[in-house]
């Protein structure tokens, strides 16, 4: 009995031992599976994360995609675009997440890498049509000179009235292709074509104004002190500069309007004003046709519009080349004043009278203003007063004779039997001394001037025709002539027939008088004559 709590006892402590040992197992099992949970839930918090950055980079990849995508189709197109119209904004990222990042400040390299090439390019192609237009437009433009010359050749040359006619319009459309052709020259780089010498600058402004259709609208008023003149190398660019500013006023305002030319004279230079009462600009236009004739933007053939509007890019390359300076501005006429400024110290110089008198067709500058002359003799007409300051010069009108009507005939007073009997009407008694403008010994303290002269008025003529030997013997008339009606500024074609007429008449003479002069063996010459030689040449 004994052997029996013994061996319970035994099994008691093996089993005790046992569930010790399971204990402990179940415990470290426990400790396992509390560890490969935590484990597990740290992996699945991980795999969402993982999953969650790789959505976000799957969702950048399609928005840097997209903001590629739009630099191509947008961005880019916009670069272009403002590139030819400055005023045209360039388009930013499409997502603004992407503003300031990397990814913005390398879209915005890659345009401006895009924008050197295309312009590097556009320089290019632009550089190589100027070549082209250059060579091609200098060719013609010489041919355009040589026809020039040709035609006033002809012009002197042959007598017939419808011929010359004709030479004076052919003359001038040539005068227009000229003009094309050297502004188109001109934008291209190169000179204007011609040399001159020094010149003044009233010549410069008619000589400009003459070149455009519709130059009678244009209206020069000259308000110089002195003879100021242009020298010789600024002569032409110059005159071309005024001719584009002019061409523009009278293209832009109505054909029965005109346009108002002033030139001035201030410390430091010379001013040519140009207004005109046209459409005007509003201040977009304003702006860039400033920066257009002040030189300051750099223009391209393709920027010009179609067909070229060459004009003010003209102007452009003008004042970059030879120092004279333009403006644009609103005009008082509420159009356009243009402004061409011509510096004293470098462009002007001062011109002798004497030795290079200003043409007739120019307005006649302040200082050469006619002084007071004395009242001329009873039964006299004043004599043609030179234009004061501030006169108003149009090339359109009628100069010399046929510009002023003919004065009433006045009676001839009857002379005594020993004193001298009155010049006739229309003689300038004075002489050239009451018509130069000469100011009196002690009327001011300007030096004397050398004044041009007029053509006597075709009225002193006629007035001096109405008292014919058969109304008036012996210089007296028997009674008071009725006055006769002003004569019409314009000429009748018959009255301009029968100028032309005695024209060629005193040319024939004069030819025939020469060619009695000439040598025995030398061949008299005719006007009708054939100009050209036995090879169809002509004789120069």
């Amino acid at each position: 009995m004994t052997e029996i709590p013994v061996a319970l006892l035994v099994t008691l402590s093996v089993g005790t031992a046992a569930a010790v040992a399971l204990a402990l197992l179940l415990a470290r099992s426990m400790r396992e599976a509390r560890r490969l949970r935590q484990r597990s839930a740290v992996a699945e918090k991980d795999l969402q994360d993982a999953m969650r950055h790789q959505a976000g980079l799957a969702a950048h990849a399609q928005a840097v995609e997209a903001e590629v995508r739009h630099l191509a189709a947008a961005r880019i197109p916009d670069l272009a675009a403002a590139l030819a119209h400055p005023n045209v904004p360039v388009r930013g990222v499409a997502d603004p997440a992407f503003r300031g990042t990397d990814l913005d400040r390398s879209l915005a390299s890659v345009l401006d890498q895009v924008g050197d090439a295309v312009t590097k390019e556009r320089l290019r192609v632009d550089g190589a049509a100027q070549s082209a237009m250059r060579g091609a437009t200098t060719t013609i433009q010489a041919l355009l000179y040589q026809l020039q010359t040709r035609l006033q050749t002809m012009q002197e040359r042959y007598d017939d009235p419808f011929v010359a006619e004709d030479l004076l319009g052919a003359d001038f459309l040539n005068e227009q292709a000229i003009r094309r052709i050297q502004a188109t020259a001109i934008v291209c780089g190169a000179w204007p074509g011609l040399t001159r010498q020094n010149s003044h600058v009233g010549d410069v402004v008619v000589g400009a104004m003459s070149r455009l259709v519709g130059y009678a609208r244009v209206q020069v008023t000259n308000q110089l002190r002195d003879p100021v003149g242009i020298v010789a190398r600024a002569v032409e660019p110059v005159a071309v500069a005024l001719t584009e500013l002019m061409a523009n006023a009278l293209h832009y305002s109505h054909p029965e309007l005109p346009v108002a030319v002033t030139i001035q004279q201030g410390n430091r230079g010379a001013s040519i004003i140009v207004d005109d009462a046209g459409v005007g600009m509003h201040g977009e236009e304003m702006e860039r046709a400033q920066r257009m004739i002040t030189g300051e933007e750099v223009l391209l053939l393709t920027e010009l519009g179609d067909p070229p509007r060459t004009g003010l890019a003209t102007v452009g390359q003008l004042v970059k080349q030879y120092g004279f300076a333009t403006s644009i501005e609103t005009s008082p006429y509420g159009g356009v004043r243009a402004i061409v400024h011509i510096p004293g110290e470098t462009l002007l110089t001062l011109l002798d009278e004497e030795e290079q008198p200003m043409s007739p067709m120019a307005p006649v500058p302040r200082g050469s203003a006619s002084a007071a002359a004395p009242a001329p003799p009873h039964g006299q007409p004043a004599p043609r007063p030179e234009p004061a300051y501030g006169e108003t010069v149009q090339l359109g009108a009628v100069h010399g004779p046929a510009a002023d009507a003919a004065p009433p005939v006045r009676p001839t007073a009857q002379p005594s039997a020993t004193g001298p009997s009155h010049a006739a009407p229309g003689v300038d008694p004075g002489g050239p001394a009451h018509r130069s403008g000469a100011a009196a010994p002690d009327g001011g303290d300007e030096l004397p001037r050398r004044r041009r002269r007029r053509p006597a008025p075709e009225a002193s003529l006629d007035a001096t025709a109405a008292v014919s030997p058969e109304t008036a013997p012996h210089g007296r008339t028997s009674a008071p002539q009725a006055p006769q009606p002003a004569a019409h500024a314009q000429a009748s074609p018959e009255e301009s027939a029968e100028r032309w007429a005695a024209f060629q008449r005193g040319t024939a003479s004069g030819r025939a008088a020469v060619d009695e002069a000439a040598a025995p063996g030398q061949a008299p010459s005719h006007p009708h004559a054939d100009p050209r030689s036995a090879e169809g040449n002509p004789q120069e």
